[in-house]
């Protein structure tokens, strides 16, 4: 902002109140043509075909088993509890060989504890079972 002082020019004694805007629209076109050359390279992406998405029921074979876990942390095998992990670990390593080998369905109940499922999951892993898969219920739109 610009100002002059009355003094020896005996010119005008009016104080200039008009607002200098040429320093900030130099800075403004400055930041304006950094970010156009900046905006492409920071949104530069590696090219990959994303997988699209296809809802489809479970086809439940005869040969699918179910794992289920309940609130308490409780395992059962299709519908009968498994009374420890060195349990559930036999019953893997023991479907893990059949040819095809079978899917393992995980339902874990909303209030379990995530070392549970984890757990599981990992013994699963151990036993040599490679199709696992988890168990939900569809969205229903909540309101």
């Amino acid at each position: 902002m610009g100002m002059s002082v009355p003094g020896e020019g005996g010119g005008d004694d009016k104080a200039m109140s008009d607002i200098n805007v040429v320093p900030l629209v130099d800075i403004m076109l400055v930041l304006l043509i950094i970010f156009l050359i900046t905006i492409p390279v920071i949104t530069q992406t590696i090219k990959v075909d994303l997988p699209k998405v296809a809802n489809q029921p479970t086809k439940t074979k005869p040969e699918n088993i179910t794992v289920a876990i309940d609130a308490a942390g409780d395992v059962f095998w299709n519908q009968s509890r498994v009374p420890s992990d060195q349990a559930l670990l036999d019953l893997i390593k023991s479907v893990a060989v059949q040819n095809p080998q079978p899917e393992i369905h995980i339902r874990g109940d909303s209030q379990a504890k995530f070392a549970a499922i984890g757990r599981t999951i990992y013994l699963i892993q151990r036993g040599g079972v490679i199709k696992v898969a988890f168990i939900t219920e569809p969205d229903r739109g909540r309101r």
